[in-house]
């Protein structure tokens, strides 16, 4: 299936805080932004895949969206794989299109934690909750504890991550956050649960996304502009809780690349620019240690020597990320990957032809993998 299916528009809404706006509203807006980046009109679109809003959950909320949207699709639905649900169904709509259940899909997203409710992510996490167990952050700062233990990983080794995700949010006139970070800043600033920093943290965001795909043979004769080819893409899956897995610091990520590149008949050697899922700094590092850029516990030295800002050999989050441009997850690192690939991007990385992007979701469960190539 390699490079039979484009991404042909993409859309999103401000990002930030949004008071008033339902999910609804934002995804409508997203959609319609995407619509007319691929110059596709709704009563074309038969597939619609929906990623609930993780703050609201609702039965048949893919039908509520197409009813306001004013679409009648073949083929859709709604998908929880927490973050990684979005890449998910970007793949799910390329086997649908490559199998003839649809000609055109919509893949969104839309959320309002930080104006509505944020209880899914200060939740008690189990009968963990007894021992004080509260929140994300928790089970992250157990996996970055114990990666620090066994492979010598360092807080200024998160603090890269930071550094550069902010850096290029700067550059952002979409991000939400748009302040440069310096490591001596980012060591100071306060512990959230030790050992992740407040900025080893992303950002709580109200805000839609959206992306319009078809066929390669369908784009080239509807003339779309500048067509981004998904080249490769795959998933995995985690069943055991953080305290339960026999390894914290190994991820399904490493069966998701792999099926990823198998696809794309890649290896990492050959990607020009990544868009990593960031809600924390150690499920960036690890996710690419899982994909294979470096060796476990190699990063600080990656980072110091290599480099992941704009210009240096393996830029990282060009857009942001979840640390920098919004915590939404997971449809916007897919956009920056098609601003690289269109040439588009604010933090532009020189004759980019390559872009891979991730997406994950709970702590580490769930993980999705797309490659993209340069637009046909």
């Amino acid at each position: 299936m390699r490079a039979k299916v484009v991404i042909a528009g993409v859309g999103h809404t401000a990002f930030g805080k949004l008071p008033a706006r339902s999910t609804v509203s934002m995804n409508t807006e997203a959609v319609r932004h995407a619509l007319a980046d691929a110059g596709v009109d709704k009563a074309e679109v038969d597939g619609l895949f929906v990623k609930f809003p993780t703050s609201s959950f609702e039965m048949m909320y893919a039908q509520k969206l197409a009813e306001a949207m004013g679409m009648v699709p073949r083929i859709g639905g709604v998908w929880d794989q927490g973050g990684a649900a979005n890449a998910s169904m970007i793949g799910f709509a390329v086997m649908a299109i490559e199998a003839g259940q649809c000609e055109i899909a919509v893949v969104c997203f839309a959320d309002n934690p930080k104006t509505g409710s944020r209880n899914a992510y200060e939740k008690a996490w189990g009968d963990d909750g007894i021992h004080g167990w509260f929140g994300t952050p928790c089970g992250y700062a157990m996996i970055a504890q114990r990666h620090m233990a066994q492979w010598g990983t360092r807080a200024q080794d998160l603090g890269e991550i930071a550094v550069a995700c902010r850096l290029h949010g700067a550059d952002n006139p979409n991000a939400q956050l748009r302040l440069p970070l310096t490591l001596d800043e980012y060591m100071a600033s306060r512990m959230i649960v030790e050992p992740l920093r407040r900025d080893d943290c992303c950002l709580v965001s109200d805000g839609g996304a959206a992306i319009v795909l078809m066929s390669a043979e369908r784009a080239k004769k509807r003339q779309i502009n500048k067509p981004v080819p998904i080249l490769g893409f795959g998933q995995g899956q985690t069943s055991w809780d953080v305290a339960l897995r026999p390894d914290m610091t190994s991820t399904a990520a490493s069966v998701s690349a792999k099926t990823a590149f198998k696809m794309a008949g890649l290896t990492p050697v050959d990607i020009d620019v990544a868009q990593i899922y960031d809600c924390f700094t150690i499920a960036a590092l690890m996710t690419l240690e899982d994909y294979g850029f470096f060796g476990k516990g190699e990063g600080g030295h990656f980072f110091r020597n290599e480099g992941i800002q704009t210009g240096d050999a393996l830029p990282v989050n060009t857009s942001g990320g979840l640390l920098s441009e919004t915590g939404m997850p997971g449809l916007q690192l897919v956009i920056e990957g098609v601003r690289q690939m269109r040439g588009e991007s604010a933090s532009q990385v020189n004759n980019a032809e390559t872009c891979i992007v991730s997406n994950q979701g709970g702590i580490m469960h769930t993980h999705s993998t797309l490659i993209l190539g340069q637009t046909l």
